[in-house]
């Protein structure tokens, strides 16, 4: 995946838009909610901080990916959920508040977690090529890309609260579009590369979307947490924030690897096909169940 216009310019204002969008949708509050659901929070974040990275480094060596590639998954395995989360969530009629509150706390852990496994991954898997990790002054970076927009966000949605309210839709929707846009003319200047991505990390990048989305739900589940915390907790972990993958990968200042960004922008399509058939069957069990429990109860 080569930089461009659209990757190197674009891809920023895009995720600077969405993390904007994402603090004008969160308070204070959010934070603290984690008190609420201190169980589901717990198994939701070691699910993604701590199992999620072990089982991509499998994937990829069982899957003998090169040095590059391997970086990228690993890259993708640690980084946050996106606000897309929400939206499938609501869909498969999650706990959608516990998604919230878990995508705030991912996105400020990831400063510090997303440092750590690139740094530890580039170290393991390019050690012959002599590549450079994240330094200092590159994780202080991923912290602007990251939480300066969000920090923004709750700023404006603090102090001029209306203006937040009637703003969060038209964000929400500015942010889409030009999200899809710029993927769309990425996937158009990379037509002719396209069918090779897939090739190279297409079944890895589908595997770990379906074992994410698995994990996040049973295990919750095995440790009797409720089902609509657990559908939260599934998309959570099972959408990855692909858009901000791609820009550590491909930003000059950062790691400025165009090979390591396939893997995220593979798994940006997977994901949502996997995602998708997730969130249909399991809503329509749970709406089968809710009918039901109505049925009994009359």
């Amino acid at each position: 995946m080569q930089s461009s216009t659209a990757t190197t310019v674009f891809l920023p204002i895009a995720l600077a838009v969405i993390m904007f969008g994402l603090g004008l949708s969160l308070t204070l509050r959010d934070f603290a909610r984690v008190l609420r659901y201190p169980k589901a929070a717990v198994v939701a974040l070691s699910c993604q901080i701590l199992l999620l990275p072990a089982i991509c480094l499998l994937l990829v060596l069982a899957f003998r990916l090169s040095p590059a590639l391997s970086v990228g998954m690993m890259l993708l395995a640690a980084s946050p959920g996106g606000t897309t989360a929400n939206l499938f969530s609501h869909l498969a009629r999650g706990d959608v508040a516990l998604n919230v509150t878990l995508t705030a706390i991912n996105s400020v852990l990831a400063v510090v977690t997303m440092p750590i496994v690139i740094n530890l991954s580039v170290a393991y898997f390019m050690a012959d090529d002599a590549a450079v990790g994240l330094q200092f002054d590159k994780v202080v970076q991923v912290f602007a890309i990251v939480l300066v927009p969000v920090a923004l966000g709750m700023l404006v949605n603090r102090r001029y609260t209306a203006f937040a309210n009637r703003m969060r839709a038209p964000v929400k929707l500015a942010s889409i579009v030009f999200l899809v846009a710029t993927i769309g003319l990425a996937v158009f200047q990379e037509r002719e590369n396209i069918a090779g991505y897939f090739q190279a990390v297409g079944l890895v990048a589908a595997l770990f979307s379906v074992l994410s989305i698995g994990i996040g739900y049973l295990a919750p589940r095995l440790l009797r947490i409720g089902r609509r915390q657990a559908i939260a907790a599934s998309m959570e972990i099972g959408i990855h924030n692909s858009v901000l993958a791609i820009t550590v990968a491909l930003s000059p200042a950062l790691l400025n690897n165009a090979e390591m960004a396939i893997p995220a922008a593979v798994y940006g399509v997977v994901m949502f096909g996997t995602a998708g058939l997730f969130g249909f069957a399991i809503s329509r069990r749970v709406r089968a169940q809710e009918a039901e429990a109505t049925v009994q109860g009359t």
